[in-house]
């Protein structure tokens, strides 16, 4: 049985901070939400195929080495619970940076509200999935993006230990700023943290106020060991 997210580690996460950290970096981390029971426990999930609705092998399309499954509905308590519990802090920052950016979006306070309005425009998949790499595995830079309607931001969380669990399969971040060189960012996170990151998009502030910058995702080559993730996608797909 998964146990609920403790309360108290995701009521104790500064969201000042972390939004602090969005803006100036472009991704932010947390402290574990999970313990390494509740990781054991949605690594478990992975070789029950009951659980998710489709399961995607990179090499097949070209994505990296690797494979991934999308949980099918209804989702695993814990997963449901993470996802509708960090929806409301990350819609505030993502209507400020709309503001940033002088974008007339705005997004819902609750994730179940917004979920109503992937609905209207036909995106009705869930979108939380869980990521597998073994050795010699990694994920190519992307952006998760499943229909009209997109949320700004997702998180991963890492069910896996680095150096304990696997070596190398670092987080990757890119940006590509206008008129510059793409910037990237290798981010290793511990067992239970969690790294929210642009979905495709984020506010920069040039020296003439706030400009868009793409970003792309993906994980190097993992050098030993396994390493499995849990993706939060806010929208869902068609």
């Amino acid at each position: 049985m998964i146990e609920d997210v403790g309360a108290d580690r995701l009521d104790r996460l500064d969201w000042e901070a972390l939004q602090a950290q969005l803006d100036e970096n472009g991704y932010a981390r947390t402290p574990p939400v999970l313990t390494r029971a509740q990781c054991a426990s949605l690594v478990r999930l992975y070789d029950r195929d009951s659980r998710f609705r489709s399961r995607v092998v990179m090499e097949r399309h070209r994505f990296g080495v690797g494979e991934y499954k999308y949980f099918a509905r209804p989702l695993p308590p814990l997963v449901e619970e993470l996802r509708s519990r960090l929806y409301p802090a990350l819609a505030r920052v993502a209507n400020g940076w709309m503001d940033a950016l002088a974008d007339p979006r705005r997004f819902p306070p609750s994730l179940d509200a917004f979920l109503d309005v992937c609905a209207a425009a036909g995106q009705r998949e869930p979108t939380p999935l869980l990521l597998r790499y073994e050795a010699g595995g990694y994920n190519c830079l992307h952006q998760d993006l499943y229909g009209e309607v997109a949320f700004p931001l997702q998180v991963a969380v890492m069910l896996s230990q680095p150096e304990r669990d696997y070596e190398g399969g670092e987080f990757l971040l890119v940006e590509q700023r206008p008129r510059s060189q793409s910037a990237g960012e290798a981010i290793t996170a511990g067992q239970g943290e969690t790294v929210i990151f642009p979905n495709r998009e984020r506010p920069a502030r040039g020296s003439r106020g706030f400009h868009r910058v793409n970003v792309r995702h993906g994980v190097s080559r993992v050098r030993s060991g396994r390493r499995l993730t849990l993706g939060l996608i806010f929208h869902d797909a068609r």
